[in-house]
């Protein structure tokens, strides 16, 4: 089974059973992406605002919406959805005058997050269907791009950073919330199909990051550590992949972070037929 089919799988799963229990995603023990890196991201009145589907469905490392200024009347594109709880925060800051896309590859996600604004009464919004390889959108249509926690599970990231840059324009901001790697991950870790959906074997090292993002044409870039996995947590997400968790535990403390990666798409920059240099 490739990349792409496990993803699709295990996060169908996942949003098949927030629709159908009211039990957390991540309490499924075949899907590992979870606490303690997907736990504590968002404070009570965040989540109190929204439906519960679109709590319990987040999956991420992060709150890219803590990430950024969001401003009345701008155009935020979320990459992998999800559940769609970082479109509807958004959505809410960048008010009636703005909009709100998500983008997610997974038919029952976009399911759950449609029925989640729904619920929320959100109207600013639209969620589509695609990858976030080849994001539907045109050139220059987008003030600001978030994801959190899906970067890592592509296993072509400098075209979703090309593709990134190409939506944003001129000025437009990149942040999301990732899993970055510090120096060498043992290659067993990397390895592992079911550590890949869980948001931990793709991740790449910061100078890594911060070179393709680079290559992309994004400047003002920066890599804010938020927080570093030791060895329990290593331990916890490393036990439902068949590891030899004694042996790779200690191999894996202090080299997976969860981190705001934030760059800016050049003001003066010539970035297609709809845009034209200042």
């Amino acid at each position: 089974m490739d990349t792409k089919t496990m993803v699709q799988e295990k996060y169908g799963a996942a949003a098949r059973q927030v629709r159908q229990t009211s039990e957390a995603a991540c309490c499924n023990p075949a899907f590992t992406c979870c606490d303690p890196i997907t736990g504590n991201l968002y404070d009570d009145a965040e989540k109190g605002s929204l439906p519960q589907g679109a709590v319990l469905a987040s999956l991420g490392c992060g709150n890219p919406t803590a990430l950024i200024d969001l401003k009345p009347g701008q155009t935020v594109l979320d990459l992998g959805s999800g559940g769609g709880i970082d479109v509807l925060l958004s959505a809410k800051r960048v008010g009636p005058t703005g909009k709100a896309y998500g983008l997610d590859m997974t038919d029952d996600m976009l399911a759950l997050a449609r029925e989640n604004q729904r619920k929320a009464g959100v109207e600013n919004v639209e969620f589509l269907k695609g990858e976030i390889e080849h994001i539907p959108l045109p050139d220059s249509s987008v003030d600001v791009v978030i994801s959190n926690c899906v970067i890592n599970l592509s296993s072509d990231k400098s075209r979703v950073l090309r593709e990134a840059f190409r939506v944003l324009k001129p000025g437009g901001r990149f942040a999301v919330s990732d899993v970055v790697a510090r120096g060498e991950v043992p290659e067993v870790v990397r390895k592992s199909m079911m550590l890949w959906v869980g948001c931990i074997a793709g991740a790449l090292d910061e100078n890594d990051y911060i070179a393709k993002l680079q290559a992309a044409g994004f400047n003002d870039i920066s890599v804010e550590p938020t927080r570093i996995y030791d060895v329990e947590d290593a331990r916890k997400f490393l036990t439902d992949a068949g590891v030899d968790v004694d042996a790779i535990a200690p191999l894996a403390k202090d080299k997976l972070m969860s981190a705001f990666v934030r760059a800016t798409k050049p003001g003066g920059s010539c970035c297609g037929s709809n845009c034209c240099c200042n």
